[in-house]
């Protein structure tokens, strides 16, 4: 391949992924396509690299799309293939158009100049020496800017969180293989990778299976996991002492680590202090090539809004990587959730010598419980752990767990039984969600920023309370029957099209149906 036909590629593929932007494309598509590298362009088609098997599934099956604005960037028709490399070349970090480019310099720079590194293995794998991962050399840790931190000793209950436990289905598994990638340090271009999906979807899990990995296979990288709440309080503590010094120890101590991970980032939300000294730092490691994972329960953009002291110039940093939706589970992943889960702790109570915990259950008792179990991965486990010992427990008696056992348990778990939901209640939750006032969601503006919160919460309302089609119509400014049935329409078809608004419809529903 010559060098001009890898720069007409390289332009080309940046032209297109400009246009695939303008088209509303899901983030976690459009930071699938940005991950692929171009890789050659001979006049008639395009041929771009993934290493993610995942990813070249799923951009295949957006060839259609993708060739139209491959067509309209280069004025003819141009043929589309993702093929699937097995290699670990770095690629530039791909960055927002919000960061200078000074910094997007620095970065990229970096990021190409650090050598690759092997892929994940099992967690049961041996560690590698502290100055060489894989016959590639590391700095001595003699040789490290100092930092108080060091590769903590982790809790035995987040040790077990690894990648080999990790139950992956197409919900999660673009944050699966991203998080894998980050952990070996083989692929700079995610960095910032930010993970995000409501409550008990395993985001937490993916940030210790990182951190688990380090420490077990790579241990001359410093990697610090912290929670949002955790952070603020390191910050409020350093500036509690009332010295300067206190605040560079703390600034050194966080510059100088190699991998720095922030869970539940969103409890930072309304701390301005601990917010600017994030950047001051998140800045610092960028710039030096140093990786940096984010999780929340809301996007990079939803996080700046409402009351928060994030501004835009912020998220948009934290969107300037790779940002990753997990959504929530279908039937088929609750299925193999629960079938790993009860394998698992089996397994454990043996190793362990876990008492109460050796009883079966069956293939079909456990289809009914993925039937019956809710969406929040903790709670499916807790079910699972329920159901094993109540099994273990009946089987002592001579009788076995049964269909009843297990709704009754579910049932627990998951309460059926509803307090009355208002409209009023679906209609404050859809304003703090979206950012709109009431007035804008029943008035009869047009504003295409308007549209989904105001089709949401009137298909919220019909899901989630007795209210006629009319009734619903008068409570949203006095809309007719057929307006409501097109806002409802338009949620069930956007629904089935796209999993992420899928997940923010959800996550709508499980914070109304929890906090009633």
């Amino acid at each position: 391949m010559t060098s001009s036909q890898e720069s007409d590629a390289i332009a080309l593929w940046e032209d297109a992924l400009t246009l695939l932007a303008e088209r509303n494309v899901a983030p976690a598509t459009l930071a699938m396509l940005r991950s692929c590298q171009a890789v050659s362009f001979d006049g008639e088609k395009l041929t771009v690299s993934t290493n993610m098997g995942f990813a070249q599934r799923k951009i295949s099956q957006q060839a259609p799309m993708i060739e139209e604005c491959l067509e309209q960037a280069a004025f003819q028709p141009v043929g589309f293939e993702v093929m699937l490399t097995h290699d670990s070349v770095r690629r530039p970090v791909q960055t927002g158009a919000e960061m200078s480019r000074e910094e997007v310099g620095r970065i990229n720079t970096t990021a190409a100049a650090i050598e690759s590194a092997p892929a994940p293995v099992s967690g049961a794998a041996k560690a590698a020496p502290a100055a060489t991962v894989g016959g590639t050399s590391r700095p001595e840790a003699a040789e490290r800017p100092v930092s108080d931190f060091k590769n903590e000793v982790i809790d035995p209950s987040d040790s077990k969180l690894t990648f080999d436990r990790f139950v992956s289905g197409e919900e999660n598994e673009f944050a699966f293989d991203a998080a894998k990638q980050v952990a070996n340090g083989g692929n700079k271009s995610y960095n910032p990778l930010f993970i995000y999906g409501k409550s008990g979807l395993g985001k937490t899990h993916l940030l210790r299976a990182i951190q688990n990995y380090i420490a077990q296979n790579d241990p001359s990288r410093l990697c610090v996991y912290r929670t949002g709440t955790e952070f603020v309080d390191d910050y409020v503590n350093a500036m509690n002492v009332g010295d300067t010094p206190a605040k560079a120890a703390l600034s050194r101590n966080y510059q100088n680590v190699d991998v720095l991970i922030i869970d539940d980032i969103q409890n930072m939300r309304r701390a301005a202090g601990t917010i600017s000294f994030f950047f001051e730092t998140y800045n610092t490691l960028m710039s030096h090539g140093k990786q940096i994972v984010l999780a929340a329960d809301r996007s990079p953009s939803q996080l700046g809004m409402g009351d928060s002291k994030f501004d835009e110039r912020e998220t948009s940093r934290m969107d300037s990587g790779v940002t990753v939706s997990i959504q929530v589970p279908d039937y088929e992943l609750k299925l193999k959730l629960i079938n790993s889960f009860y394998d698992t702790m089996k397994q454990d109570a043996v190793r362990e010598h876990i008492p109460g915990m050796t009883g079966t259950i069956s293939e079909a008792d456990r289809k009914l419980m993925a039937e019956k179990s809710g969406t929040n991965i903790r709670i499916i486990e807790g079910f699972v752990h329920t159901c094993l010992i109540t099994a273990s427990r009946k089987e002592k008696l001579g009788e076995r767990l049964d269909r009843e056992d297990i709704i009754k348990i579910a049932n627990a778990k998951w309460p059926t039984g509803q307090k009355t939901i208002t409209v009023e209640q679906i209609q404050k939750a859809v304003e703090a969600y979206y950012d709109v006032s009431h007035m804008d969601l029943v008035g009869s503006k047009r504003n295409k920023e308007l549209m989904e919160p105001r089709h949401v919460a009137v298909w919220l309302t019909r899901e989630l309370t007795d209210n006629t089609l009319a009734d619903i119509g008068k409570k949203f400014g006095g809309r007719s029957h057929a307006t409501v049935k097109h806002s409802i329409f338009w949620v069930d078809k956007t629904r089935k099209e796209d999993r992420i608004f899928q997940d923010r419809i959800q996550t709508l529903q499980d914070g109304i149906t929890d906090n009633r």
